[in-house]
């Protein structure tokens, strides 16, 4: 194989490089370190409750569960802390995975940082980059029907609403109304904060 064929095949592989920079943030690779920073936000009910898998309440040791499976090698899996550039401290997180044949994207921001694009300005960088290195792939979402805030991320960088489905959440106990997205390159709106 040539040097060119075997960097295309490389750029296919899953996975982001290491680091990703954007505008006002830095997405790096999950450490065992984060698990403190991690079971501080996600013990924020008005954060898990609009997550689908996240147990409430939500201990440290969730955290380290949670992070030894997220940081295994060749998982395949784009699993980035949300960061600041100024100190590197977990401030969310933001992933890919792959999940019933497709490739799905999932967030969460602590509180603290809402309302300032933060998770818009996430969303935007590994998704530019998963399309870089992926190509031609839809990438699927999703937000709870009572959560707007997150659907208006999804929308803004190009997300189509593709259906509604009853989703169990862990943290409440209950089903609960998922408006499901999808998401294919050639829709892709970057977001540039301004």
């Amino acid at each position: 194989m040539n040097t060119l064929a075997s960097a295309a095949m490389r750029e296919r592989q899953p996975g982001p490089s290491p680091d990703i920079a954007t505008e006002r943030l830095l997405l790096r690779p999950l450490q065992m370190n984060d698990a403190e920073a991690i079971a501080q936000s996600m013990a924020d009910f008005s954060v898990t409750r609009m997550l689908s898998t996240a147990p409430y309440p939500y201990a440290l040791e969730d955290a380290v569960d949670w992070l030894n499976i997220a940081t295994a090698e060749d998982t395949g899996e784009w699993s980035l802390a949300i960061t600041q550039p100024a100190d590197h401290v977990l401030i969310g997180v933001v992933s890919i995975e792959l999940r019933k044949g497709g490739w799905h994207l999932g967030y969460w921001l602590n509180r603290y940082y809402w309302g300032r694009s933060f998770m818009s300005e996430a969303v935007s960088g590994i998704a530019d980059r998963f399309f870089r290195r992926m190509g031609d792939i839809t990438l699927h979402s999703g937000a709870f029907a009572e959560n707007p805030a997150s659907l208006r991320v999804q929308q803004k960088l190009g997300f189509q609403v593709t259906g509604l489905r009853d989703t169990w959440s862990v943290s409440r106990g209950q089903m609960l109304q998922e408006v499901t997205t999808a998401l294919k390159p050639e829709y892709f709106k970057a977001f540039r904060f301004s």
